[in-house]
Order: structure tokens, then sequence, then C-alpha cells
């Protein structure tokens, strides 16, 4: 048996070992845990393109954000959360995320997820900066609420729909018009929006119809727009049903005009249709790959192999909103976080981007894309 002074030793060195180094000046540092952050976004599902987008966004993000020094002095470490753009997947990982002690939410991607996880985020206090997200309810009903913690570094439906709505009333005016939307939070919103705009500068619609997300024959829906003899057809939806569409449409002869919204840019979109996509015209922000601000990591996600296209640099741009202000706050508390974002200005892959009080960026800004040879590109 050892001697109890040297045993009272041994374990006090052990008790230091324990809580951290034993540094210079003799005294014991405390172990410094990561900061845990994550991205949730449909992984998995029909629509995972769009959350391969966001995790390869977060993932470089993180990587730039630690090669850096991390935050406070703390390496971040990214947790991936998979809703498959489904409302009670998107609550279950959000309630998960928050008890693994998530710091920030980079997500969700789907509207009709982001809304109900918001309501976990606020109630545990966890900041929530959605890069695809666009249905204005989710910072709009935050606000009347009083919650704060909620920003998006995308535009919003009725910014979108306001710019498509007037474009399609001035470019198709005496022409059939059918508005087509999937009942979700995402495409509803966004067809409500644009039929509302698309009204208010003096064109009727022909036609308003809601289908089914999921299905994979649309061709009765083609065949009643066919024999309406319509020219153009809105839809307000993701990009899986509008491939199978306009496929189904030309594969029974008719060549009426496809337009959609954002969820239309992903490769995958040409993947359905193949050359019967040519034509098909998508609103979306001016492509941010061509920005100054984001050569450096664009270069990067080439060098590795990877595209960033749609949503990826929205995806990178919100961690680089979070941890700025975690830099210029030093803090993680998410009051002192809000504050920060809240009416200030940050410099991003997106270039400069302006928070008003909602949480929303103050100046979003929409073109036209058009599908090509199995490219899309913004038409001239």
């Amino acid at each position: 048996m050892s001697h109890p002074s040297l045993r009272t030793a041994l374990l006090a060195a052990a008790a230091l070992a324990v809580s951290g180094a034993i540094g210079a000046a003799g005294f014991a540092t405390p172990a410094r845990a990561d900061v845990l952050v994550a991205t949730v976004g449909p992984m998995t599902g029909e629509y995972a393109s769009f959350g391969e987008q966001m995790r390869r966004g977060a993932e470089q993000a993180v990587k730039d954000i630690n090669a850096k020094g991390g935050v406070l002095g703390q390496k971040v470490k990214l947790e991936i959360g998979d809703d498959a753009c489904d409302p009670k997947q998107a609550v279950a990982v959000a309630n998960k995320l928050a008890s693994e002690g998530v710091k920030f939410v980079d997500g969700h991607y789907c509207s009709g997820s982001s809304i109900p996880a918001s309501a976990v985020y606020h109630e545990e206090n966890i900041l929530q900066i959605t890069p695809a997200s666009t249905n204005p309810a989710l910072t709009d009903d935050a606000a009347k609420k009083g919650w704060r913690n909620i920003f998006r570094t995308c535009g919003r439906d009725d910014a979108q729909g306001a710019f498509a709505g007037a474009w399609i009333a001035q470019h198709y005016k005496g022409k059939k018009v059918a508005i087509l939307d999937d009942k979700t939070a995402y495409g509803a919103g966004l067809a409500q929006q644009t039929l509302a705009n698309m009204e208010k500068n003096g064109l009727k619609p022909a036609m308003v119809e809601h289908y089914t997300a999921g299905e994979k024959d649309y061709s009765a829906l083609v065949s009643r727009m066919k024999a309406a003899g319509i020219d153009v057809f809105y839809i307000g939806g993701y990009h899986t049903e509008a491939g199978l569409m306009v496929r189904q449409a030309r594969e029974q002869g008719w060549n009426a005009q496809l337009i959609s919204g954002d969820a239309l840019v992903t490769d995958e979109f040409w993947k359905i249709t193949g050359p019967s996509g040519e034509g098909t015209m998508m609103s979306f922000a001016p492509d941010p790959r061509k920005y100054p601000e984001a050569q450096a990591v664009v270069a990067e996600f080439k060098k590795a192999g990877y595209e960033p296209e749609g949503y990826t640099l929205y995806t990178y741009a919100a961690l680089q909103v979070w941890a700025e202000a975690v830099a210029q706050t030093k803090s993680l508390d998410t009051k002192k976080l809000e504050d920060a974002i809240h009416g200030h200005t940050f410099d991003t892959v997106l270039g400069k981007l302006t928070f008003d009080q909602k949480g929303d960026i103050t100046h979003p800004e929409y073109v036209w894309f058009v599908w090509h040879g199995g490219k899309y590109a913004q038409m001239q």
C-alpha cells in the first residue's frame, strides 16, 4: 500500500488530468468541447439532391471556419439531420438536435419542415438560419409571436411570385395560362403568390389545379390542360413532379411552355426529363457561383469534383453569418446573436446580406434561368 501523502498527490494529479491539461503556470485548463452545429434537409427521398447541396455547403463552411481557428477558440463540429422534407420527421430531428446541445441549425430545406421545426428551435433557444425555405409564413409568423431566432439567406415566395407573376402577365397577354401546385407549404405558397401577381397585372388564369406530390403518372392532368388549349403551365412545386409532367406532355405531343420556381435548380431535373426539359424556365436569384465573393470557395468545391449548384452556397453563407455573429459578440448566446444579426450586414459568398427585423434579407433579386441541352443558364 502506498504512503497516504503519495496517494493523495497521485489522486490530485489524476483529477487535474481529467479536468484539463496543466498549463505552464501550474493551473488546470478546462477541456474545451467542440461547438455543435447542424444542417437539416432531405438527405434521403425524392428531394435528396437538395439535401446533398446543403450537406456539401455546410461541410465546406465548417471546414473553412475551422481552418481559421473555429469560433471562440473552439472547433466547430457538424451534425447532419435528415427530415426527408416530412414535417413530423423535421420536428423529431429538431428535438434530437436540441437534446444533443446543438447551438445553431442551418436548415431546413422545405418550408413545410422549417415552419414546424422552428417552434422547437424557439423553445430550445437555438438559432435557425434556413438557406432555402421561402414561404413567407416562416418569418412572418415568428415575428408575430415575438420570436427573433429565425432567419433565412434566401428570398421569399412573395418576392419570387411578384417577379414571376408580373413577367408572365406581360409576356403571355391574351394566352391561356394554367397555375398548378402540389399543396405543400412551398409549392402552394409560390403558386398563390404568382397567381395573385399575374392577376394584379391583368392576366386571369385559364385553369387552376392542385396535384399530389410523389405520384408517377400525371398524364390525366396533362390531357386536361392539352384539351383546354393551355399555352403556358406554371408549377408551384418540386423538380421531380415538374419533370414528369413536362416529359408526359411531350409524349402526348403537347408543347406548352413550362415555367416554375427555384426548386428546379438541380441537375436532377434533366435526368428526369431528358430532351423534354428543353426550354423550361425557372426563377431563381442570380447564379451565386458567379459572384466575386464566391470564387475561392467555388474553386474548392470544383477541386473536390463537386459543382456547387442550387442552394449549396446559400447553406455555406448561413454558416458564415452565424460564425461572424459569434465573432462579433464573442458569445454563443442566442439572444446576443439575434441582436447582432437583425438590422445588420454580413459579408458572405452571396455578397453582402442585410437582415431586416423579421430575419429576411432586405433586397432579394430574381432572374430567369432556361434549361438547354442538359444545363441551365441565366436567360439573357
